[in-house]
């Protein structure tokens, strides 16, 4: 299985903040059948800016970690984007990673709003060949209050990360039961960890994807887990049936 988000790098951002935390961090996710990781540090973030040579200088150190503690993961770089009125200047620039040297880009929405420059920050993005997935988009707080607001920007053509925590109820039953409805209405391409810590945010990657199955969702695993490895391979990943968005309202997924 393929992880396509997880704070891994130690002492950069809110993630691991020694090397020991990192290889505990390593070890569940192995534990739980991940055998690669994109490693996401936060990059343009108000809090945090991990620099380009850094994530790739610490994702060398952790893979030969890896390599002394035997443990089976592969490691790739990569960054959590977010969304800045200069992004698509610095990802030119070749200032920001990419996922796994990928195409694909993970574009992180501001906490509680949407701002008015996301939609031309997407078509300037995919005009420059870079596709756009957004991080945990269930956890803005203007996609919550009304989840249309997603469709228009996967219209345009960005893509959507959900995280594991967010259906197990980590963020709360209201996130939760925003998650199965976005899965059920085919809002969601893509499944990440956002992993932080072994502890308060863990990588409860199998106990989402059980959740899943739980609710009969088990051709949305498939998918997801499907549309992570063509990531890491960088190939593209195929619209989903978006006649299904379009003929019924978000709300007639809302149901668990």
């Amino acid at each position: 299985m393929i992880d396509l988000h997880a704070h891994l790098l130690f002492g950069v951002d809110d993630g691991p903040k020694n090397k020991a935390e990192s290889l505990k961090m390593l070890q569940q996710a192995s534990n739980e059948g991940i055998t690669e990781i994109i490693c996401t540090s936060h990059v343009m973030h108000p809090q945090y800016h991990v620099n380009y040579s850094l994530v790739e200088e610490q994702t060398i150190y952790l893979r030969q970690a890896l390599e002394e503690h035997q443990i089976p993961i592969i490691l790739h770089t990569g960054h959590e984007v977010r969304l800045h009125e200069e992004l698509h200047t610095l990802i030119m620039q070749k200032q920001l990673h990419t996922l796994a040297n990928s195409n694909y880009i993970l574009l992180e929405l501001p906490s509680s709003t949407i701002p008015a420059y996301t939609k031309r920050m997407i078509i300037l993005l995919k005009a420059a060949g870079y596709t756009p997935i957004l991080a945990h988009p269930e956890r803005n707080y203007a996609i919550r209050e009304k989840p249309t607001r997603l469709e228009i920007l996967i219209q345009e053509g960005a893509l959507t990360q959900i995280t594991a925590g967010s259906l197990t109820g980590l963020y709360g039953k209201e996130v939760q039961r925003l998650s199965l409805a976005l899965v059920r209405a085919n809002y969601i391409h893509t499944f990440g960890s956002d992993a932080h810590n072994v502890t308060s945010r863990p990588f409860l990657y199998n106990r989402a994807l059980n959740y899943l199955e739980k609710q009969k969702e088990l051709d949305a695993v498939d998918q997801l887990l499907k549309n992570n490895a063509l990531v890491i391979a960088n190939k593209p990943i195929l619209p989903l049936e978006l006649d299904k968005i379009y003929t019924k309202k978000w709300w007639d997924f809302f149901t668990i």
